[in-house]
């Protein structure tokens, strides 16, 4: 029988209301066992301590993903088969390592066996649990709880809130650990030079725009018609107008200021652009990363934005119709 459009909506949204609630009951219980495990993160990320991620079945996954994750933010982890631990694979597990042994029941019979092998190595672990009074939890000095009033899964058996939980906690811990070590957006593009996210975490507005001949520039004393003329020769919809004595930014004049232009009477031609341009417009350094400039496009809906140099002097022009040439919205 063919499934109803409604149906299919209905059971979506329903399972998407119960997987919410678990993130909500999982942000109402952060306390201070919450804070003794981002103290215990940032201490073995200060000291060079790695972080390991452990599980198995779906927090297999989990685990994997967290560890990337931790990686991405410059935090050294990575993931720990909770099977082949057993058979070799624990070499990998040094003093002071800050161990996350992952079990929604906290009862799964091959992270528990790891327990007392990985205090052996001198690790601290942390129960990453949705059950506070399972053996893992006991165990375990530390203690990551989320909190599951029921899976979405309709038969209550397919890993569902709970994965979506645990994997959410473990996010919102990389991130207070992130804001803690005061990452910035360059130490971010050195972990993620490849694909569109590192090319636009690595260029500056340098990289991006248009310079030389492609710049129009013009003491703020010409006539519109001058103006004009500039930006066709430049094939730019926009020019940037500086003050005669220093070059300093005075102001832009775009295509739209030139239509206003043109309803101010028959002799616009003429006129000085100062009576047009838009002046103290928004600027950007060159040197500053091109997804400032995107921010900016973006807060202020502007198609121009003129890049300036230390002492305010218009050195580039990045054309918000670049962008999508530059892969870079």
């Amino acid at each position: 029988m063919a499934l109803a459009d409604q149906t299919a909506l209905a059971r979506a949204r329903a399972c998407l209301r119960i997987e919410r609630a678990a993130l909500d009951a999982t942000a109402r219980g952060l306390g201070a066992e919450f804070a003794a495990v981002a103290r215990a993160t940032e201490a073995a990320a200060r000291t060079g301590a790695k972080l390991i991620f452990t599980g198995v079945g779906k927090n297999a996954h989990i685990a994997q993903k967290l560890a990337g994750t931790f990686n991405s933010t410059g935090v050294a982890s990575c993931f720990l088969d909770a099977t082949q631990a057993l058979h070799g694979d624990l070499g990998l597990v040094e003093e002071g390592d800050l161990v996350f042994l992952l079990s929604n029941s906290g009862q799964s019979e091959e992270v528990l066996r790891l327990v007392p092998v990985l205090r052996r190595f001198g690790a601290r672990l942390v129960a990453f649990t949705s059950q506070p009074g399972s053996d893992l939890a006991r165990e375990a000095g530390l203690r990551l709880l989320y909190r599951v009033p029921r899976e979405a899964c309709p038969l209550e058996l397919a890993p569902t809130a709970s994965t979506t939980a645990a994997l959410a906690l473990g996010d919102a811990l990389a991130m207070v650990l992130l804001e803690a070590r005061g990452l910035t957006r360059d130490d971010f593009a050195r972990f993620h030079p490849a694909g569109n996210l590192g090319r636009t975490l690595l260029l500056h507005v340098r990289d991006i725009m248009r310079a030389g001949a492609r710049l129009p520039v013009a003491p703020d004393t010409v006539t519109v018609q001058d103006a004009i003329l500039a930006m066709t020769r430049a094939r730019s919809g926009s020019i940037a107008l500086v003050r005669k004595k220093t070059g300093r930014l005075a102001g832009i004049f775009t295509d739209g200021d030139f239509r206003r232009s043109a309803l101010s009477g028959p002799d616009f031609l003429k006129r000085p652009v100062a009576e047009f341009m838009t002046r103290s417009p928004k600027t950007i350094r060159a040197d500053a990363l091109a997804v400032d400039a995107l921010r900016l496009f973006e807060a202020h809906k502007i198609d121009d934005l003129i890049a300036v140099d230390a002492a305010g002097r218009p050195v580039g022009l990045v054309d918000a119709q670049d962008l999508p040439k530059l892969k870079l919205v």
